[in-house]
């Protein structure tokens, strides 16, 4: 049971103030920092803080011990490497707009890339390793996203709702196969417009939506967050393809689980976000890198719906977020104010814990003791004995919890 101290992200689409506050640092910071990272990613590791303040790189430890690390089972499924990564989102703008492959599907593009010989670092690889990236993100505030194709007739209505003569034509497209396979023709029409054609279609729906923002009509929240890509990105196809996503508004402690093939976009707000150890990304646009059209079209899955929102499954002070992945499970425990009770963690593999409220004392059944306050996370190897966790002082109190699935095969 040991700190972590943490790599952060300077991506530009970040916040100047969030992880800063949340560090206790100097806000606001010099430049964006869009993410925390905790765990054993090759790109940037957690470092793992001895009692005498030494440092290890937990990529080093987990290579050099898997089995103490991880445990046998996870060591021996997962080939020695950890599968989450846990993180703290921080998104002051947009993200890309974004699909994830599946688990065989990684393995096939893998495998093709390396035998082309693209190099692994190269901007037009798409799959850098092996794996699946899963992933499931948390709010920590009221969080903003696009996730998931919506219902293709309440896509007819919105594509209705601010049609333009050189619209009319894709909302009809749709609406006469209102179904995935319909949503797939539309998508792909949208993705793969001309530019020229991009150009005259574009500020045409740009206007359609502030008509709609001015006369209040049902799809406000839609068309401003179209008027606010199309800002940022007045070129792009990706702009059209946001109009057939869910738009939705996520409450501290409500989630949403992205499996593969689902296309997605972060567009504001503070996160805890789970992920399968993995950079594999097939990006659709609002964005400067690779997109690979044919590539995001096999990967991209079309079901359609709204998209579940998760509270979690609580039991007690705890809330567990179920997506039946086997790479990661995310807990959420809150102490209310004045509340002193102690959590009892007998897990049998890796855990990151990390605290986003208050202060909390670690307790683990060899005498070992460690505070544990807002922003930081302590690494809980699988031979690690059982550690009890209470608050410190009457303070509501937060804790996430990262662990392997238990779902694996």
């Amino acid at each position: 049971m040991e700190l972590l101290r943490n790599a952060v992200r300077p991506y530009a689409w970040g916040s100047r103030t969030t992880i800063p506050e949340l560090l206790g640092r100097p806000v606001p910071s010099p430049h964006p920092e869009a993410e925390l990272w905790m765990g054993a990613h090759p790109g940037d590791p957690s470092h793992v803080i001895g009692p005498d303040g030494t440092e290890h790189s937990l990529l080093e430890l987990v290579e050099s011990d898997p089995v103490g690390q991880l445990g046998v089972r996870c060591a021996e499924h997962w080939g020695g490497r950890l599968p989450f990564l846990l993180k703290i989102l921080a998104a002051e703008e947009p993200l890309s707009m974004q699909a994830h492959p599946s688990a065989q599907q990684a393995a096939e593009g893998y495998a093709r890339e390396e035998a082309a010989g693209i190099a692994r670092d190269a901007s037009n690889r798409n799959y850098p390793d092996p794996t699946a990236k899963p992933e499931l993100v948390c709010a920590l505030t009221e969080f903003h996203a696009l996730a998931g194709f919506r219902d293709p007739d309440r896509t007819v209505e919105l594509l209705r709702a601010i049609d333009t003569p050189g619209l009319t034509k894709y909302s009809e497209l749709l609406a006469a196969q209102p179904d995935p396979d319909g949503l797939r023709a539309l998508f792909t029409t949208f993705i793969t417009l001309p530019q020229p054609a991009l150009d005259e279609l574009l500020p045409e729906v740009l206007d359609a939506c502030v008509r709609h923002v001015k006369d209040h009509g049902e799809f406000d929240a839609e068309c401003r967050t179209v008027l606010g890509l199309g800002e940022t990105h007045p070129r792009d196809a990706g702009v059209l393809a946001a109009l057939l996503l869910n738009r939705l508004t996520l409450h501290a402690g409500e989630a949403i689980y992205l499996p593969a093939g689902n296309l997605h976009l972060y567009l504001h707000g503070t996160a805890v976000e789970i992920l399968a150890n993995s950079d594999n990304i097939l990006r659709c646009g609002l964005t400067p890198k690779h997109v690979d059209v044919p590539e995001l079209l096999r990967v991209v899955d079309f079901a359609c719906g709204d998209m579940p929102v998760l509270s979690g499954e609580a039991a007690g002070r705890s809330s567990v977020y179920r997506t039946g992945t086997p790479e990661f499970e995310l807990s959420r425990v809150e102490w209310t104010d004045g509340d002193r009770g102690e959590l009892d963690l007998h897990g049998t593999g890796p855990e990151i814990l990390l605290c986003t409220a208050g202060e909390l004392l670690l307790c683990a059944d060899d005498g070992t003791k460690v505070e544990l306050h807002r922003g930081e996370s302590v690494w809980l190897p699988a031979s690690d004995p059982g550690v009890k966790v209470r608050p410190i002082g009457t303070e509501p109190a937060h804790l996430f919890r990262a662990t392997v699935g238990t779902c694996i095969d």
